[in-house]
């Protein structure tokens, strides 16, 4: 028994690192490239730095749109077939920017790494894993996020240096050659052929069912959708305008990087903490504890607190197990074999929310200054504390301490 305790352990250590080997260069290539690649393209090009950028947008809108659509295939045939055209999808946009003639040609490839995104990213790859390990989708949920955090830390001087050895175009043809040469055939060979979800007993259903009370599960799952789609707009506005969230408070460009470099430490951490503890408590718990220091975090920045660090720490560690939340709470609440459908249909208002926040979050500064919009965020960070406190005092008789 012991014996097929460990292979099943060691299976799941190699499928989760094949995947969070392919959730760096997904993230690296996505969600991260405009960091990095958005000034030599404007350089090179002379396009608009705002559309350029705006690139990761129209991805990200994109892959809200279909996320539905992904959940209920993999829902019905298992992560492996999405999760491969997902390679493909990244491989052939990033082959179609590093040709773009135009900006409508760029910004067309875009649309097809947007579908790389929806098919590939957190979302898609929580769902691959329920369906894979059910219940027990927990921890290689929490690993994978380990794997994704250092996507920035990986990818930002991997394409710096490509850059500046190949240029912009070439350092695209080699992420596309990765999608291919790595990241497709690394998925291919650790996820395997799923049965069709209708070929699921009926005992294994029952088994499966969410405890807690079914008559308000319209009303759990519409307040859980809010507080991921608030924490999703909220954290991606304050990542991209971070830099000047903190020159504002008097902070120099240089020294604002330098506390910058501190976010992706404190989202690790935080998940790692998650990792070694959180089996011994229900996912709502993460869930209420991202919520209050990304609270905590903005009000103590809002309000001229004089050491940065800790408020960079916090809201960091706030932001980072938020997406370890939004794969384990749904899980938890409504059971594996409706996750990855569920899991689609939570994606794509959050995915939207979060393309569209960092823009409108650029014109409420240009229209009202920082400070306004670093105190509506402020605001809203609250509010999603508080939707998070409805959320447990409505999902009480469903979750079970361990």
């Amino acid at each position: 028994m012991s014996q097929v305790l460990d292979a099943r352990l060691a299976d799941r250590r190699v499928v989760i690192t094949a995947l969070g080997v392919a959730q760096i260069l997904a993230w690296g290539t996505s969600f991260y490239f405009p960091a990095v690649f958005a000034g030599p393209i404007v350089r090179d090009t002379g396009w608009s730095l705002g559309l350029v950028v705006g690139g990761t947008s129209i991805g990200l809108l994109v892959a809200g749109l279909i996320s539905p659509q992904v959940g209920r295939l993999i829902g019905t045939h298992g992560g492996r077939p999405v999760l491969l055209a997902s390679s493909l999808f990244y491989a052939v946009g990033l082959v179609g920017i590093g040709l773009a003639p135009s900006l409508p040609v760029y910004l067309l490839a875009w649309g097809l790494i947007g579908l790389g995104m929806g098919t590939g990213l957190y979302d898609a790859v929580f769902a691959t894993l329920g369906r894979l390990y059910g219940s027990e989708a927990r921890g290689p949920i929490t690993n994978l996020t380990l794997f994704g955090g250092f996507a920035s830390t990986i990818c930002w001087p991997l394409s710096a240096f490509m850059i500046e050895h190949l240029g912009w175009r070439g350092a695209c043809f080699v992420y596309a050659a990765l999608h291919l040469l790595v990241a497709l055939p690394m998925q291919m060979a650790v996820v395997r052929p799923a049965a069709r979800a209708d070929g699921v007993s009926g005992a294994q259903t029952e088994v499966d069912k969410p405890a807690g009370p079914i008559a308000q599960e319209s009303l759990i799952f519409a307040l859980l959708a809010v507080v991921l789609s608030i924490a999703a707009g909220v954290g991606s506005t304050v990542v991209v305008h971070m830099m000047l969230f903190l020159q504002v408070r008097g902070v120099d460009f240089a020294v604002a990087v330098g506390l910058g470099t501190l976010f992706g430490p404190a989202q690790v951490g935080a998940r790692v903490v998650e990792r070694l503890f959180g089996d011994r408590y229900h996912p709502i718990w993460t869930m209420i504890a991202s919520c209050t220091l990304m609270a905590v975090g903005l009000v103590l920045l809002c309000g001229y607190f004089p050491l940065l660090i800790p408020v960079i720490l916090l809201y960091g560690a706030g932001y980072g197990i938020s997406w370890i939340g939004r794969g384990t709470l749904p899980l938890a609440l409504f059971g594996p074999v409706r996750f990855p459908r569920l899991m689609g249909k939570l994606a794509f208002p959050s995915l939207i929310i979060q393309a569209l926040a960092p823009s409108a979050g650029a014109l409420m500064i240009d229209g009202v200054g920082a400070d306004a919009t670093l105190g509506l965020l402020t605001a809203l960070a609250f509010v999603n504390v508080v939707l998070i406190g409805g959320l447990w005092w409505l999902c009480r008789p469903a979750i079970n301490e361990p």
